[in-house]
């Protein structure tokens, strides 16, 4: 069964209803039909009129959800949304059933097509940061900047962390795996994903880890959950194999945006040694380095994914104003007073439930920086953290 093969999933219009989506405050969701797909896009009013436009686009089995903090932290630099690829968050599957890398590409630039926004800040994790790499290489002209966490692109080897990831793209795994697991709860599910996907799991606080297992329960409801699944990671292998001007390292010399390049040291899913092979490939790219950060860095650590993002608009020649999380001139200030200097410890309280504690020195090249870290007990906001799989690419 290849990741284009017609669904075999109830048609949206006849799938049963689930509870809803986890908003949080100050967020808005809606729902946009386009040609063969309807996406829901999670936005946040900007701070002020005429701010730039951001795209967030998440990962194998995670949504919108998973740029909640990150996007709260950047209000005040670029106008962000953030969408639920086809089959996931709260969007429904796509009419083709096609969940390739290609298929999710193309949803997005349908999308930044349909609604004029582009040229935008794309972001990508995993998944998204193979989908967002193949739409800034295709059409240049939607993307200003590229930011990637943790990008899955082709590895020789992969980590034996990831293998069930690549396992699951093989037929019948996955109806074996949801087999052996049908007594698992809710709960044991999210804690295996946490530990998979965070450099320390114990990041996430009750609240946090309650919040999950609500999502976890709602997706499991959903009859294209697996299917999602099993089709978009054999989709992520598909992609490993192209070779030529199809393939995501090709292409990813072709990219002409400023690129910010964000891995971690704990990352069980992307290896972290791919960091310098991507800063040599993309032509015009930035490293930060986060040495305690797993796979989803900018839920782990927003304040210095949000800094760097800031230093890139201003390294690039597009402004970064000050707004109530930062000035550029005299290091980052969050909404809480803390402040952040280049080469200083970091300590800052992230909004949205988050709260994260970083200290070390920070070392900083032309093109590359390594931030060691500290880290103290931290409240991840939990939905959207990727809850939805066993295995996360």
């Amino acid at each position: 069964m290849s990741s284009t093969e017609p669904p075999s999933v109830p048609a949206s219009n006849v799938l049963p209803k689930v509870s809803p989506v986890r908003v949080a405050d100050g967020e808005r969701l809606r729902s946009v039909g386009l040609p063969g797909i309807t996406l829901t896009v999670r936005s946040r009013p900007p701070a002020r009129e005429g701010l730039p436009p951001a795209l967030y686009v998440h990962g194998l089995g995670g949504s919108s959800q998973n740029w909640s903090v990150l996007m709260e932290h950047l209000e005040g630099v670029v106008d962000g949304e953030a969408l639920d690829l086809p089959g996931f968050g709260d969007s429904p599957p796509p009419d083709d059933g096609d969940y390739s890398i290609t298929g999710h590409a193309r949803a997005v630039i349908r999308y930044l097509d349909a609604a004029g926004r582009g040229p935008v800040h794309l972001f990508g994790n995993s998944l998204g940061g193979a989908v967002t790499t193949r739409v800034a290489a295709l059409r240049p002209d939607l993307v200003r900047t590229l930011t990637l966490v943790s990008p899955a692109l082709p590895e020789i080897r992969v980590q034996r962390s990831a293998v069930p990831t690549v396992l699951m793209a093989l037929p019948g795994v996955t109806g074996l795996f949801t087999r052996l697991t049908r007594e698992w709860t809710a709960e044991q599910r999210v804690q295996g994903v946490l530990t998979l996907c965070y450099g320390d799991p114990g990041m996430v606080t009750p609240e946090g880890l309650h919040d999950a297992v609500e999502e976890m329960e709602r997706r499991l409801q959903l009859p294209y959950f697996w299917d999602a699944m099993t089709r978009s990671a054999r989709g992520i292998v598909n992609a490993y194999t192209l070779g030529g001007q199809h393939g995501l390292w090709r292409q990813a010399e072709r990219v002409l945006a400023p690129t910010l390049l964000v891995y971690g040291g704990r990352d069980q899913l992307v290896g972290y040694r791919m960091a310098r092979k991507a800063a040599r490939t993309f032509r015009d790219s930035r490293l930060l380095s986060l040495p305690d950060a797993g796979h989803v860095a900018m839920m782990e650590y927003p304040e210095l994914v949000a800094r760097s993002f800031r230093e890139l608009l201003a390294d690039t020649g597009e402004s970064a104003p000050s707004d109530a999380r930062g000035d550029l001139a005299g290091g980052t200030h969050d909404a809480y007073g803390a402040g952040v200097a280049d080469g200083s410890s970091v300590a800052g309280r992230g909004d949205g439930g988050v709260k994260n504690d970083a200290a070390g020195e920070s070392v900083k090249s032309e093109r590359s920086r390594t931030v060691g870290s500290r880290t103290g007990r931290a409240k991840v906001a939990g939905e959207g953290d990727g809850v939805g799989e066993s295995a996360r690419s």
